[in-house]
């Protein structure tokens, strides 16, 4: 099956994960863990299926990904309690470190420029052997 023709102007996802990586400085599942430790808020976006199969990340805020802008924008009335203003430190995490980037690109959109993503994800996460509970 081919793709349809795309219109102008039109990118693949590939090419939008590329370009909101490129905004973005990653990091690993360890590096992770360190900042969670000294403050950071790590931010679970995987559904609750996935979390439920796997496990989740001791500690970490769980806000699925549909609402994560929503929670943490400051100035948003359906704010988390740690959005507590734009220079909070936030790592993201999704399954395996794809849509975690998206939005990661897209909290940093709001003003929020410390946020970023886990290269791999919650799998990286687990495979590099940090703590993982109800799994």
């Amino acid at each position: 099956m081919s793709a349809p023709d795309r219109p102008a102007g039109a990118r693949t996802i590939d090419e939008v994960l590329a370009e909101a990586r490129s905004r973005l400085q990653r990091i690993g599942p360890e590096e992770a863990a360190r900042r969670g430790e000294a403050g950071a808020v790590l931010v679970d976006t995987r559904p609750a299926s996935f979390r439920d199969r796997d496990g989740a990340i001791p500690g970490a805020l769980v806000i699925e990904r549909n609402h994560l802008e929503w929670r943490f924008d400051p100035a948003s009335d359906a704010r988390v309690p740690e959005a507590t203003g734009y220079d909070v430190e936030i790592v993201v995490f999704c399954d395996e470190g794809y849509s975690s980037s998206l939005a990661a690109d897209s909290l940093q959109a709001l003003g929020l420029h410390r946020a970023t993503d886990v290269v791999g994800g919650f799998q990286a996460w687990k495979a590099a052997g940090l703590p993982v509970i109800g799994a």
